[in-house]
């Protein structure tokens, strides 16, 4: 008579039983997940402190004159403070119309003060601000150029009527300060008419600056300040124009309603005595204080 087969050794557990396959893959599987999750909650630890100082870097909207300026103030209002402003350069009329609209900006430092009047009289912003520079206008003609600089305008209109004069920058006078300027200087030398088909408008002074120092125009009006900067200076000579060729820069800045601590920090820096040597150093003329 055949005996029954007998299986040797433990018998094997099923999966639903407790310590099987089964249950064993769940406990694996429990143990990675816990594991993956203390992983992420320290990750998440190490990243909020740094991500919650990211969110303290203000904007700050500021006429583009102020380009070498400002982004000397602020590698110095960083070292100083450890704080640390972004600034965004544009045309000053640009830059009123997007606070109006919302833009995240904690300071505007505006190249026309009205401008910043206006935002305080529609209550976007903290008070009417302070006046912080006063801009001066040059006549920039780069070192291509046929056009001498001591000629100063009276040469532009005679380089305009002999065919010298193909190309001349300003800024764009509907909504860049500077621009206005220019357009109001050129009008007091009598050669507004005759020069407009030579024209080429930059989107703000800097661009208008851009386009003189690189030789794409005969010569240009922009701002002392953006002459002044090393980098455009090498390209040519420039002439300070007159102060009564056009109204006074006058140039304010204010608190929007969206600054925190450091945007109000250095909106202090600013008008104390290490801002102000900053602007002086680039040319601007410093109000009373």
């Amino acid at each position: 008579m055949d005996r029954p087969l007998q299986r040797r050794g433990r018998p094997a557990l099923a999966w639903g039983q407790p310590g099987g396959r089964r249950a064993l893959g769940l406990k694996f599987v429990s143990m990675n997940v816990l594991s993956i999750a203390r992983l992420l909650a320290l990750v998440l630890a190490l990243l909020l402190p740094a991500a919650g100082a990211a969110q303290d870097v203000p904007a700050v909207a500021a006429a583009s004159d102020l380009k070498f300026a400002l982004d000397e103030a602020a590698r110095n209002f960083r070292e100083e403070t450890g704080m640390v402003v972004r600034p965004v350069y544009g045309s000053s009329g640009n830059f009123m119309q997007q606070i109006q609209q919302g833009a995240p900006f904690e300071i505007f430092m505006s190249a026309d003060e009205n401008m910043v009047l206006e935002l305080a009289r529609r209550g976007l912003t903290n008070d009417d601000g302070v006046l912080y520079a006063i801009g001066r206008i040059v006549l920039f003609v780069p070192s291509t150029s046929p056009l001498q600089v001591a000629d100063g305008l009276e040469g532009v209109l005679l380089a305009q009527a002999d065919g010298r004069l193909r190309k001349f920058a300003i800024a764009n006078p509907a909504h860049a300060p500077y621009g206005r300027a220019a357009r109001a200087a050129l009008r007091r030398a009598g050669i507004w008419e005759a020069i407009q088909p030579h024209l080429v408008l930059g989107e703000n002074v800097s661009q208008a600056a851009q386009f003189t120092a690189s030789g794409s125009v005969q010569a240009g009006i922009f701002a002392l300040s953006l002459a002044m900067a090393p980098a455009i200076a090498r390209t040519g000579h420039y002439v300070i124009l007159p102060e009564d060729s056009a109204e006074p820069l006058r140039q304010r800045m204010v608190l929007t309603r969206r600054a925190g601590k450091t945007a109000r920090a250095f909106y202090a820096w600013l008008a104390g005595a290490e801002g102000r040597a900053v602007l002086k150093r680039y040319g601007f003329g410093l109000p009373p204080g």
